[in-house]
């Protein structure tokens, strides 16, 4: 009784006009959580605009300048849009990044889910950082690791030709300096990466979804085809698109492996830049440009795909 007492003299000690002075009374703002937030963002910020933006900005305004006399022009565009070896060039690129993006993203999608249910954590552990090298081992190493092993002389190659008579280069008509061989040698990259991006998207995966369809008498392929699938619509085409822009950006490789035999656009910008050919920095910025909207495309499908899964992730 005397506690109850004490309370109420005290919440009738406290007014209303003091308890609206309260209520009114704004919250301070913990400036040194707000600056220090931004001393760690500046670097970040300090990188993206010297290395990132403003050279994307600099190939936008010298795509349209004259290498000559510096003057304003559009014959960097027409150049690249006349010329058929332009067009052509991004033709190959267009196909090389799709057909690598979507055997990677399918093959991709069976080796995560392959991992996915792997119950010895050590070997998923192992697969998993093996991904992680595979993905990013690219370029001039990857280029003469192929040629180590599928090239005329190579491992695989002497190999086949030795124990079962299988001529890859004369019999088969098959080399590794061409469309194909360059798909292949792709593939060992965007695999891996899909992978890793195909994981989280999988652990994500709710096991309440797969018990709900199953008392509700739903199969195996009833619960991916309705339930499953759907899910995860949105991260395979988000997961593509990264595969397609990884593809299409690629040129280390390319050149280490085919240089002038193959057609696509970062060789042929080398070649322009370095006067290979002919000396036309013009040409090459405008190919750079058409370069940068194809991967805006696809990255803005990536972003828009990515919006949906965080939908039903409820983030």
């Amino acid at each position: 009784m005397q506690l109850r007492g004490v309370t109420g003299t005290a919440d009738a000690a406290t007014t209303p006009s003091q308890s609206a002075a309260k209520a009114k009374r704004p919250r301070g703002i913990n400036w040194s959580y707000t600056i220090t937030s931004w001393v760690g963002f500046i670097p970040f910020l300090l990188f993206c605009l010297l290395f990132e933006i403003l050279p994307a900005v600099m190939i936008i305004q010298n795509s349209f300048l004259d290498s000559t006399t510096g003057a304003f022009t559009l014959n960097n565009y027409r150049n690249m849009l006349s010329q058929s070896s332009n067009v052509h060039a991004f033709q190959n690129s267009i196909s090389l990044s799709i057909v690598t993006a979507l055997i990677g993203a399918f093959f991709g999608f069976f080796a995560a889910y392959g991992i996915y249910n792997m119950r010895t954590n050590w070997l998923r552990n192992l697969i998993i950082s093996f991904s992680s090298i595979a993905a990013n081992f690219a370029g001039v190493p990857l280029a003469f690791a192929f040629v180590s092993t599928l090239g005329v002389t190579g491992f695989v190659t002497v190999l086949l030709l030795r124990w079962f008579h299988i001529d890859l280069y004369n019999g088969l008509n098959f080399s590794l300096y061409t469309f194909w061989g360059l798909v292949i040698v792709y593939t060992y990259f965007q695999l891996p990466l899909m992978i890793l991006v195909m994981l989280p998207a999988l652990n994500a995966l709710r096991p309440e979804w797969r018990e709900a369809a199953t008392n509700l008498g739903a199969s195996n392929f009833t619960y991916w085809r309705r339930v499953a699938l759907p899910i995860l619509l949105p991260s395979l085409i988000a997961a593509t698109m990264l595969l397609f822009a990884n593809s299409f950006g690629a040129f280390a490789t390319a050149y280490a492996l085919a240089q002038g035999s193959i057609n696509i656009v970062p060789i042929l910008i080398s070649f322009v830049v370095n006067g290979n050919v002919n000396l036309d920095p013009g040409l090459g910025n405008a190919l750079a440009v058409g370069m940068i909207v194809v991967l805006l495309i696809a990255v803005s499908l990536y972003t828009a795909m990515l919006r949906r899964v965080s939908l039903w992730q409820g983030r």
